[in-house]
């Protein structure tokens, strides 16, 4: 294999090195579109173990909620020390063709797609499983991130013009929120589909009535296999778009390459601010919001009595995150990027108090509720962790300015870290809480502490850690002015280099 680290750069990334490249370049429509097609092919790969697996493994795969969150939590750990050696990996790797971090899309997208999908394996030998269901997650995970981080690194690497990566932003998270919409709202609507038990529903929009399954049966494990193997499909091939439609600008010098340490991690977590204040920011806002995603199957289940209604109720939640994020640069520019944030985390709060609501014993029949509830509280929650992004490119410019590096890798690796860290403790406590209110997936009812316990994962530790957030962003230092200021310097001193 051509692409192990050794220090050294490629042809082709020394022909980038050496060429005179436009830096602040300003990004083509098709190349913004092929980009974001990254992030969709993430969701519907791996969004959908974040959205159903734990849901999955408590009722159709037969395990209990504690152990579906005890593998949760052990996976996380190796997480916490794997990915900071992948961002090493892929900041020290070369490639002779195909850029510096493209190639990983395909080289590693193919196994992440096909360990996804056997996550779901409907045969009896390995139901009820435990160690099939922790083995195959751990190498789910692993995989992930060498297709997590480096299309992370190639968000900085497209261009340093700040307005661009904006737009950028905005693009990418549609993209990604349509990725949400079919895993959030068709994936469990396909799985109900294709679901044995079947009884005419009404799905709670336009007076819409399906035959729909049972999704929380054993016998449903064919359901969920056919659907993920078509959604593993359609996200591989989303991953060769962005592999195919961008080109890599800002890439690091020769001496940077060979220069890279794994320490470079540490002196980027200790010395970096901006970099702690949004890693920080990241692990709080994917907590909270995997928390939500987590809980939801189980909210609508059974807190409200009715699942049919969650593709209906999913599909007016996702209209923010699709057809509103035109307006995130527009409200950035006009109230901050820290304005921008406490505004939308008061949405989010806003809309679960409306969900809290709706699950009282005289409105749980009142579907409008939950529209209202799920269209603000996603509004919230889709831009500020959708808008989140933006900041990770001025974050590793300004590691570049402080410490002479540019280890987007790394950098990437760190952010993925935090947003893995609350994905886990968005699946873990979860689960633990469940177990603790003697949750029992075997039941068609549940008992008032499990109902509470649901209502609290859902509901009222999210409110507490989206007002935590605001405080988090509250210190982040980096002005638009200042990050304008870090990046015409770097660009200055690598001209005098060349020159």
């Amino acid at each position: 294999m051509e692409n192990v680290p050794t220090g050294k750069i490629g042809e082709t990334e020394k022909t980038i090195s050496q060429e005179k490249v436009n830096e602040f370049a300003k990004l083509s429509w098709r190349e913004r579109i092929c980009y974001g097609a990254g992030d969709l092919a993430q969701n519907l790969i791996f969004g959908t173990i974040g959205s159903m697996l734990l849901f999955y493994l408590t009722t159709v795969f037969g395990i209990s909620a504690a152990a579906g969150a005890t593998i949760f939590l052990i996976v996380r750990w190796v997480n916490v020390f794997w990915d900071p050696w992948v961002g090493t990996v892929v900041d020290k790797s070369h490639f002779k063709h195909g850029g510096k971090y493209r190639p990983f899309l395909i080289y590693f997208g193919i196994p992440l797609t096909i360990c996804c999908a056997l996550l779901f394996l409907p045969i009896p030998a390995v139901r009820g499983n435990i160690f099939y269901a922790f083995f195959m997650y751990l190498a789910t995970a692993l995989i992930y991130s060498f297709v997590n981080i480096p299309y992370g690194s190639l968000n900085a690497s497209l261009t340093r013009d700040n307005d661009e990566v904006s737009t950028l932003t905005t693009v990418r998270m549609t993209e990604a929120n349509i990725g949400n919409l079919l895993v959030y709202t068709f994936l469990p609507l396909f799985v109900q589909l294709a679901s044995p038990d079947k009884k005419l529903q009404s799905i709670g929009l336009f007076g819409i009535r399906l035959d729909l399954g049972n999704y929380a049966s054993p016998h449903a494990a064919n359901a969920y296999f056919k659907v993920m193997i078509v959604y593993m499909i359609i996200g591989f091939i989303m991953l060769l778009c962005t592999y195919f439609g961008i080109k890599e600008r800002v890439l690091p010098t020769e001496e940077e390459t060979k220069s890279v340490k794994f320490s470079d991690l540490w002196n980027e977590l200790i010395e970096n601010k901006p970099l702690q204040v949004l890693g920080w920011f990241f692990l709080i806002s994917f907590t909270f919001m995997f928390f939500g995603n987590t809980v939801w199957p189980f909210f609508l289940q059974y807190n409200i009595g009715h699942s049919e209604w969650m593709a209906s109720i999913n599909l007016i939640g996702s209209i923010p995150g699709i057809f509103l994020v035109f307006l995130w640069p527009l409200i950035r520019r006009s109230i901050g990027k820290k304005g921008f944030f406490y505004l939308f985390l008061t949405f989010f709060i806003i809309g679960q108090l409306i969900l809290w609501i709706w699950s009282f014993p005289a409105f749980k029949n009142n579907i409008t509720l939950g529209y209202i509830g799920r269209f603000i509280m996603q509004w919230g929650i889709t831009a500020a962790t959708g808008y989140m992004w933006s900041l990770v490119p001025e974050v590793i410019s300004y590691g570049e300015w402080h410490s002479k590096k540019r280890v987007a890798g790394i950098i990437n690796s760190i952010m993925g870290l935090f947003f893995k860290i609350g994905l886990a403790l968005g699946g873990i406590i979860p689960g633990y809480i469940n177990a603790f209110c003697h949750f029992n997936g075997t039941k068609t009812t549940q008992p008032t502490s499990a109902l509470t316990g649901i209502s609290i994962s859902m509901i009222w530790i999210p409110i507490i850690l989206a007002v935590i957030g605001m405080w988090v962003m509250s210190k982040y230092p980096l002005s638009d002015p200042e990050v304008d200021k870090i990046n015409h310097e770097i660009e200055a001193k690598r001209n005098a280099a060349k020159n």
